[in-house]
């Protein structure tokens, strides 16, 4: 007779536990199965979502880059039959008329500053902007911009200082792309400052850089938005802003262009005192040979 409440022996223990820990094993792996699944199926989604994205964005930036292209030649024809309006070439104008025909310019002028900026922003997105780097004197970059903005000043209340760059070492970096970042800081103060001062400054920080500050004594920016001041399209809403109109993009292509050149954009500022706005740039982009360094 057999009993029935005899023990397991130990070896029937033991192959009891190998069978149980074989059934986990295999819960297990067909666990991990499907989670790799569901990690590959997730991987091919997000690839999927990025070729639309990259997609998109290459749609975005041959827009801009055509529709910039396509606005160049009316806006060309519109500034120059204003230029010849305003000379009187064709006969003598009213005031009311020389009044009328300088809205039209200036008009015509801001859509031009647009639409280069947009452009700018449509090569920088699809990687076709291109760096030049070459030694060059501060004096000379300083001398180029005050003679840029002297019609401006002339006409302003503000004065246009340029500290001269006593000291400094020559540069070897884009300096188109430096100019074109400091022209907008510039511009940008004489918009907003009323009266005062704009003064352009050079010096060195660190060791292997210089640090290009343009400080106003204009309206001022809270702190709250100086985060969001050199993203695109952000303007900062002001009495004077409503009058100034303007793409927003400017600042945006700053960052952008320091970027290029190894640097990077800030801004210092306080409502009614002024702002500082300013770039810092390596002296060197690159190594040059021993002869030029």
């Amino acid at each position: 007779m057999t009993d029935h409440n005899a023990r397991v022996t130990p070896q029937g223990s033991i192959e009891l536990e190998l069978e149980r820990s074989r059934a986990e094993a295999v819960a297990l792996r067909t666990e991990l199965d499907e989670t790799n699944q569901g990690v590959l199926a997730l991987y091919a989604e997000l690839e999927n979502q990025a070729d639309q994205l990259r997609q998109a964005s290459d749609l975005k930036s041959r827009f801009l880059s055509y529709m910039s292209h396509e606005f160049r030649t009316p806006l060309g024809s519109i500034l120059s039959i204003a230029s010849l309006l305003t000379d009187e070439l064709d006969g003598p104008l009213s005031e009311e008329q020389h009044k009328q025909v300088a809205f039209v310019s200036t008009a015509a002028r801001e859509l031009s500053d647009m639409v280069d900026d947009l452009l700018d922003l449509a090569k920088i997105e699809a990687g076709r902007i291109s760096i030049s780097p070459a030694w060059f004197d501060m004096f000379d970059l300083f001398s180029a911009l005050r003679g840029m903005f002297r019609p401006i000043v002339d006409a302003s209340a503000v004065d246009l200082i340029f500290e001269a760059p006593v000291g400094l070492p020559r540069l070897y970096t884009d300096d188109q792309k430096l100019g074109q970042i400091l022209r907008n800081f510039i511009s940008n103060s004489l918009k907003f400052t009323q009266r005062g001062e704009v003064r352009v400054s050079a010096r060195l920080e660190a060791e292997d850089s210089v640090r290009f500050a343009v400080t106003d004594t204009g309206i001022g920016i809270p702190q709250e938005l100086h985060g969001a001041l050199f993203e695109d399209f952000t303007q900062v809403d002001s009495p004077l802003q409503k009058r100034l109109r303007g793409t927003g993009l400017g600042l945006s292509l700053c960052k952008r262009f320091a970027e290029l050149l190894g640097g990077r954009v800030g801004v210092e500022s306080e409502p009614g005192v002024g702002s500082t706005f300013y770039v810092v740039i390596p002296l060197a982009l690159a190594q040059e040979p021993a002869n030029e360094a």
